[in-house]
């Protein structure tokens, strides 16, 4: 089997080179090969770790833990939650916008690219890093979700006062491997129109996070896209 060498960010290439040479990541890499063949899959391969590309490990001071990549055309680019500008917000994310102009009382954009909160330090990172076109969660249980939590436990480790916003009970079960003595945990419903009224509207995570930032003497998180 080839050697895997992913375009990622120097430092997290560093942090994580254990899981790339691991067998579970070269049958990953394998499966999204064949996968590739027979199907469309998202986000497009340079994209797939664009999350870490814009928040190289050292700049991470919050971290949004999505669980799989948007699976319609032209969706996913590789941060959580996030479109490329001119794509119509998913339902998830208009509600995000919601809670922040409640909260800041900064107006609802129609901008969905969200690579303004990475490069301000905003780990955007979902469990599955890649998806077959028009089918959700298809490349669940493959060595993602192996992979995302080992990214997670490195943080936990190795960082120190980080603010985790876990938001529905997917993200809730990453709880166990983040270390609460050394880092904040912000727990709400998820922004899905299924749950967002049952807890994250009004969860004020924005404004509570960017409190934390500042007690830290840290510059907060400009949360606007404009």
């Amino acid at each position: 089997m080839q050697s895997v060498n992913p375009q990622i960010e120097e430092s997290w290439k560093q942090i994580l080179q254990e899981e790339f040479d691991a067998p579970y990541f070269k049958a990953l890499t394998e499966f999204l090969r064949e996968e590739k063949k027979k199907y469309i899959v998202y986000p497009p391969g340079p994209q797939i770790f664009s999350a870490f590309n814009h928040t190289p490990f050292n700049r991470v001071k919050v971290v949004i833990l999505g669980q799989d990549p948007y699976h319609g055309p032209g969706q996913a680019h590789g941060l959580c939650f996030s479109v490329p500008d001119g794509v119509p917000q998913p339902p998830s994310l208009v509600n995000i916008f919601k809670e922040i102009e409640s909260d800041l009382g900064i107006p609802i954009t129609k901008k969905g690219d969200l690579t303004k909160w990475a490069s301000q330090g905003v780990l955007l990172v979902n469990a599955m890093l890649t998806v077959r076109a028009d089918t959700p969660t298809s490349h669940h249980n493959k060595g993602w979700e192996k992979f995302t939590d080992a990214v997670i436990r490195n943080l936990s480790e190795k960082r120190k006062n980080l603010i985790f916003l876990l938001w529905g009970n997917y993200a809730q079960l990453k709880e166990s491997l983040i270390d609460s003595n050394r880092h904040y945990i912000l727990k709400a419903a998820h922004p899905s129109p299924l749950s967002a009224s049952r807890g994250f509207f009004g969860c004020r995570h924005f404004s509570k996070t960017n409190e934390i930032l500042a007690e830290q003497g840290l510059n907060g998180i400009d949360w606007s896209l404009e």
